[in-house]
């Protein structure tokens, strides 16, 4: 007898905690992370207050305090002002200590104020979920009653889960090892192509990529299960989607370039360059290296990884790749087609018909460098379109 109110099976407590947590987990990522940081989704008041509750029970985490923190990641993600950057504070103190780089920006008054607008601020939020240690202690109360000494060690877990893979591996693996889809102005990545066991917030590029999405998955075999919890909820009218990452829309067969083509380029714009660094960077550099001599092809190798995060690389790296560069004219002009797309939608004062003008400028001259893999990406971006299949 363990001495509680529900006595279970040797495997029935591992579950239970594993059942715990994966609830806070699905409150995180889609209360506070999705519903209060982006805005992605409405949520019922039913649901917004039970994911309140059960984060002030499980974490005693304060709404303004997490939005806050998250949102100013965002704003000064990889700079000395960002709360917890494996690239300022080090990959093993924002991997073990993540929580304390957490708890520092959340007790900087400043910098909830400036960030932390929009939150919940009712009667239950000043006068009981502040109080996050009683919350707390509440729940180490609950677990005891009801599976008895076994509850203290579940509430533990239940204490540790959020800031060890929240705090922990998604801020610091999460910017520090993993694959990408997309080239972005940090160091995000995809730790595993699986959000399962965060939630979701295991696919961290995608979400970099596209913060303000309520659906973290971009390619057809990574999983979101924070989003399944969304879809879900929607079904039941308990949740409403506000915003999606732009899905890309080409048109059938031959295209020219309208206002329309460099609208729906400019708009999917990390889609654009994540199919340039497979299907022409990737391609090219692939045929480089089977050209090369036995001496050229180590100089070769990592061009391919600078080139897709070049928005990352120092000085030295850029050296490096200037002079690898000059080793290979294919991909000298890969590297210069590609600077020239980008400044596409970097040039905010270009009137609309200029910005016409330089696409169909891109695409002829990309069909004639002889490269067929840029030119045949150039007449898949001439396909692109905002208007419905």
């Amino acid at each position: 007898m363990l001495n509680g109110l529900i006595e279970l099976p040797w495997w029935g407590y591992p579950l239970a905690a594993l059942g715990l947590t994966h609830v806070t987990i699905i409150s995180v990522t889609v209360f506070l992370h999705r519903h209060q940081a982006h805005r992605a989704i409405d949520l019922h008041p039913v649901v917004s207050h039970f994911f309140r509750c059960w984060l002030w029970l499980t974490t005693g985490m304060i709404t303004k305090q997490w939005a806050a923190v998250h949102r100013k990641h965002h704003a000064r993600v990889e700079t000395t002002d960002d709360p917890h950057s494996p690239r300022i504070y080090g990959i093993r103190t924002v991997l073990w200590q993540g929580a304390e780089l957490y708890r520092a920006a959340a007790d900087d008054a400043a910098l909830v104020e400036k960030y932390g607008y929009g939150t919940p601020d009712d009667w239950l939020e000043r006068h009981v979920y502040t109080h996050n240690n009683c919350g707390i202690a509440l729940m180490l109360l609950m677990d005891g009653a009801l599976f008895g000494p076994l509850g203290l060690t579940i509430w533990a877990i239940q204490m540790a889960w959020i800031p060890f893979f929240a705090a922990g591996v998604i801020n610091g693996i999460g910017h520090y090892w993993g694959y990408r889809n997309f080239e972005v102005k940090d160091t995000s990545t995809n730790i595993v192509p699986w959000g399962l066991l965060i939630g979701g917030e295991e696919l961290h590029n995608n979400h970099h990529a596209f913060a303000s999405s309520a659906k973290f998955s971009s390619r057809l075999w990574e999983i979101d299960l924070g989003w399944g919890y969304i879809r879900t909820l929607a079904m039941l009218g308990m949740a409403k989607v506000k915003r999606l990452a732009p899905v890309p829309k080409q048109r059938r067969g031959e295209a020219g370039i309208d206002l329309d083509t460099v609208r729906a380029v400019v708009t999917n714009r990390m889609h654009v360059m994540s199919a340039y660094a497979r299907e022409v960077v990737g391609r090219v550099h692939k045929d480089e290296l089977k050209r090369a001599g036995v001496q050229l092809r180590p100089l070769l190798k990592p061009i391919k990884r600078w080139l897709n995060r070049e928005p990352l690389l120092d000085e030295t790296t850029r050296q490096r790749l200037a002079q690898a560069l000059e080793h290979s004219h294919p991909l000298t002009l890969v590297y210069q087609f590609k600077r020239r797309l980008q400044a596409l939608w970097s040039e905010r004062s270009a009137t609309q018909e200029a910005l016409v003008a330089s696409l169909q400028e891109w695409c002829r001259q990309a069909e004639e460098t002889g490269i067929a893999a840029l030119a045949e990406f150039a007449v898949s971006l001439r396909r692109y379109t905002l208007q419905p299949a």
